[in-house]
This record gives C-alpha cells, sequence and structure tokens, in this order.
C-alpha cells in the first residue's frame, strides 16, 4: 500500500522523470541507499522504483511508527522503524538483514537525517553514517545508489514554510528527478565502505540535478 500510494502522490506534487543505470533491473535482496534532503523525498524515491518495479522496505525514524494510520501501514508492510540513540538502534539491521534474506529490496538513507537548512536548493549528501557499511559487510546484498533531486522545491525549510509548499505544490508542479546508479563494489573496511558509497550517492545526484538542469 505505502508503494501504491506514493506512486500516486508523487505526479500530484510534481513532475517526476527517472533515469537508471544501464546495468540492468535492480535485483531481489538489494539496499537501495538514497540521499536525504526533505520529507516529501521518502514519497518521490518509493514511487521511482516501483516505477522501476520495485517495492522496497523502507528503514525510517521510529517516530512515524506513532502517527495514526499512517504508524500502522508501515508495520503492516513489513517496513523497519530506526530508533536513533537508543539501546533498539541495532535491531533495525538486524530487520533489514532479515528482509534482504528474503529477497526484499531495503531503501535506506546513509545520512541518516535531513539537512538543517532553509533554503530549497540543492547540495551534496551530508557525509553517511556506518549503518549501511556494516548491513553491507554482514549480509553480501548488492548494493544499488539512488539520487533524487528537487524534491525540496515541494517542501523544506521551516514547519510552516513546508506545509506552504505542500499546499501550493499540485498548482506549481515543480521538477523532481531520481536516478538508480550501477551496483557497487564496496571494500571491506567500514569507513572505505561508507566512504565509496557516499560517493556513490553523490554521483547519482548529481546525475538527477543535471537532469533537473536540461
Amino acid at each position: 500500500m505505502i508503494s501504491r500510494v506514493a506512486a500516486a502522490l508523487a505526479p500530484v506534487f510534481g513532475r517526476m522523470t527517472v533515469t537508471a543505470d544501464a546495468s540492468g533491473p535492480v535485483v531481489g535482496g538489494t539496499i537501495l541507499v538514497a540521499n536525504h534532503t526533505s520529507l516529501f523525498d521518502p514519497v518521490v524515491v518509493v514511487a521511482a522504483l516501483r516505477g522501476l518495479g520495485v517495492d522496497p522496505v523502507v528503514m525510517a525514524t521510529a517516530g512515524l511508527w506513532r502517527v495514526p494510520v499512517l504508524g500502522g501501514a508501515l508495520a503492516r508492510e513489513g517496513h523497519i522503524p530506526v530508533h536513533r540513540g537508543t539501546a533498539r538502534a541495532a535491531r533495525s539491521l538486524a530487520d533489514a538483514a532479515e528482509a534482504l534474506a528474503a529477497g526484499r529490496c531495503v531503501l535506506m538513507y546513509g545520512e541518516g537525517g535531513i539537512p538543517a537548512r532553509r533554503d530549497s536548493g540543492e547540495a551534496e549528501p551530508l557525509p553517511f553514517r556506518s549503518g549501511l557499511a556494516r548491513l553491507t559487510r554482514s549480509t553480501g546484498a548488492p548494493v544499488r545508489p539512488v539520487g533524487q533531486a528537487g524534491a525540496r522545491r515541494v517542501s523544506s525549510g521551516t514547519a510552516a514554510k513546508q506545509i506552504a509548499g505542500v499546499l501550493t505544490a499540485p498548482a506549481r508542479r515543480p521538477r523532481v528527478h531520481v536516478h538508480v546508479g550501477a551496483p557497487l563494489l564496496l571494500p571491506d573496511g567500514l569507513p572505505e565502505a561508507t566512504a565509496v558509497a557516499h560517493g556513490a550517492v553523490t554521483s547519482a545526484w548529481r546525475t538527477a540535478v543535471t537532469r533537473l538542469a536540461a
């Protein structure tokens, strides 16, 4: 349901385009790691992935599970709450490993949060946390980088600006673009793997930015 709702909402709030590297389709059991710039970009990315035939399990902040209706839908569909800064934080990686072993694709955000910026412009992804590298090392799952650009045109800034952006987006219909990059071969070391993944997502993001400017 989450993927279907995202696919229905994305074209209402903007004009989305999607590209993917020519290395082939996203296979089951893949970790998809995306840049995170806005509360709206998960809708954009999930909708883009559904268009490519992928309905991912999403790793997201645990606070969303407390939202009425949304929380129940997330739980029913097996999405993974991330309890950052608590003793339960490691559980999210174990849950992700189980989903990968079952053949599901897992979408995660390497930055672990949204940038504290008030403008709607684009900027390179923030440094990644080590969760992606640890999950890859424990599972051996393939990794595909995902770059999105334009979601901040829908929603960004202060709470008031975010609400105003969402309310006016159907009339403005800002452009957004999602690019899925080629599979990654990550080194064994956690810092090295984290750096390679960050570089690949940054490259995918730059492709998305270029597509928006075309």
